[in-house]
């Protein structure tokens, strides 16, 4: 399946890279696509749909904030 291209936003000295939402199926490519970009921390907005495992093995920290303004974001 293709997927979208992953978009990057610039705010003064933040930046921000929106991407799709992978699976487990398609989680061996993730990290190498986000390490193109220099994400070192990744906000998860949705259900998992992946183990954070692999993507936390490549250095890169994981966040869970599901999109819902009632609940706190689980740092």
């Amino acid at each position: 399946m293709n997927r979208p291209a992953p978009v990057e936003i610039s705010c003064e000295n933040m930046r921000f890279l929106v991407t799709h939402n992978p699976t487990s199926a398609t989680l061996n490519e993730f990290p190498e696509e986000l390490k193109k970009y220099g994400v070192m921390t990744l906000v998860r907005v949705c259900d998992a749909t992946y183990d954070k495992a692999p993507v936390e093995k490549e250095g890169i920290h994981l966040l869970d904030c599901l999109a819902n303004m009632a609940e706190p974001c689980l740092y």
